[in-house]
């Protein structure tokens, strides 16, 4: 009986001591584990000295894929666009933007509205071909998913050439689904620039700014000869491209890997166990030394000598 009993302390004390995951790594998606090295992103776009220009350790990278034509009666251009989402400084809208590329919101919107030399737009699920392009909802452009979240500042992001930045409504806290990518610096879309509390930027083109530029630069219903050097007009007009700039897809690529501490195999410091296996072994060990230990002094093994009196059980035989 006591050594069943040994054996029960002994399991139950080794399941204890099984490694758990603490970090909650577990619960990300696998994504996350996709380092990415930034070394490989090569079209970027024109830099300024702002803590934009470094890529961080572990921000979010997400992938626009996207077919559009250069000019009317040009053949059908593609390219893949990739952003890096500053969590750290815009943790509530990156959160957002994840959370509608990981659904597939975005899959088949096209973009509504490109301006040479400021934004393409896009982001808006009510702005899908219906038959034929250009027909669509009567409510693309001005659409979204009805779940707003509120304007969201830091000081180390800006309109710098290629961010990525929430558009809204004229309330500030109107943010919906709808993003822009600026096409040169917008540093008048800042909010110290303005007095309607500005835009929030929350990404930026890593790679594939040659597309953005691209697309800008489409013919659009107000200025249908952009193929032929004419600038499209100014930002207080529509833009809607003539032929379609269609999203094929945006989805999560990884996160940016700077350190190569995920390429690599290297655990960074927050991410491993609070008590190593080492240490679990070792302790185990001793552990089961000492209840050993206890069962050795408390019931030592019964030897037969001549003041042993040993009682067998009763066994009712067959007679047979």
């Amino acid at each position: 009986m006591r050594g069943r009993i040994a054996i029960f302390l002994v399991v139950n004390f080794m399941l204890v001591l099984l490694p758990t995951n603490v970090t909650g790594q577990d619960d990300d998606p696998s994504w996350r584990s996709n380092g990415l090295d930034p070394a490989m992103w090569t079209d970027g776009p024109v830099e300024e000295d702002t803590p934009m220009k470094q890529s961080y350790q572990g921000n979010a990278v997400f992938v626009l894929e996207v077919t559009y034509h250069t000019g009317i009666t040009s053949s059908e251009s593609s390219g893949i666009i990739t952003i890096e989402l500053f969590e750290q400084w815009a943790p509530i809208t990156t959160a957002n933007i994840i959370e509608h590329i990981e659904s597939g919101l975005y899959d088949g919107v096209f973009f509504h509205r490109v301006v040479d030399d400021f934004v393409i737009q896009s982001g808006d699920p009510e702005c899908k071909v219906i038959g034929t392009y250009p027909v669509t909802s009567p409510q693309c452009s001005g659409g979204g998913t009805g779940e707003t979240i509120p304007l969201e500042h830091n000081e180390n992001l800006s309109h710098v050439d290629g961010a990525m930045g929430m558009a809204r409504g004229a309330e500030e806290d109107s943010a919906d689904s709808q993003w822009y990518i600026t096409d040169t610096e917008q540093h008048g879309l800042d909010p110290e620039n303005r007095e309607d509390g500005g835009y929030a930027v929350f990404g930026i083109v890593r790679d594939g700014m040659t597309y953005v530029r691209e697309i800008a630069n489409t013919p659009t219903v107000t200025n249908p000869a952009s193929d032929q050097g004419v600038q499209n007009p100014g930002p207080d007009l529509l833009g809607r491209p003539i032929r379609e700039v269609h999203i094929d897809s945006m989805r999560m690529l990884g996160v940016a890997d700077p350190d190569g501490t995920i390429r690599f195999g290297v655990m960074a410091e927050e991410s491993e166990p609070l008590i190593s296996g080492k240490v679990l072994g070792i302790g185990a060990l001793i552990v089961i030394g000492i209840i050993m230990m206890f069962i050795a002094r408390v019931a030592p093994p019964i030897s037969l000598n001549q003041d042993t009196v040993v009682t067998y059980d009763a066994v009712l035989l067959n007679e047979d």
